[in-house]
């Protein structure tokens, strides 16, 4: 499998205040910590554990976007500019995009993800048995 690249897109870097490039330096070393785990992975294990450990990426990703869009409200309701929040949010939300754009990752993530709900439905279902 190939190694991924991913990057902090530039309008999410022009969104921020002028005060923020503090900001764009954490998101930048984080995306650089998570592509450099991507990679990492990529090169030391089998392609299922990497699709598996990916999606788990993708999953967190999305649960990290939605706590930040939680906070945007809150903020706001506090008068306090939700901007970081924003920006955050919308750095996780592309990060996916940009996983999701790599030909290799997106159909086996998708078949992961599916594999995952119908297991757990099963699992659920078996939950419910007399």
């Amino acid at each position: 499998m190939e190694p991924v690249s991913l990057g902090v897109p530039q309008p999410i870097v022009d969104s921020l205040p002028e005060d923020g490039q503090g900001t764009a330096q954490d998101m930048q070393r984080a995306v650089q910590g998570l592509e450099a785990r991507i990679n990492r992975e990529i090169e030391e294990s089998e392609d299922a554990e990497v699709v598996a450990f990916v999606t788990d990426v993708v999953e967190h990703l999305e649960s990290r976007a939605e706590r930040y869009d939680e906070f945007v409200p809150e903020l706001r309701a506090w008068g306090q500019s939700p901007i970081y929040a924003i920006a955050w949010r919308n750095l996780q939300a592309d990060l996916i995009g940009q996983l999701f754009s790599h030909e290799e990752l997106s159909q086996r993530i998708d078949r992961e993800r599916n594999y995952r709900i119908a297991e757990d439905g099963i699992r659920l279902s078996d939950m419910f048995k007399d």
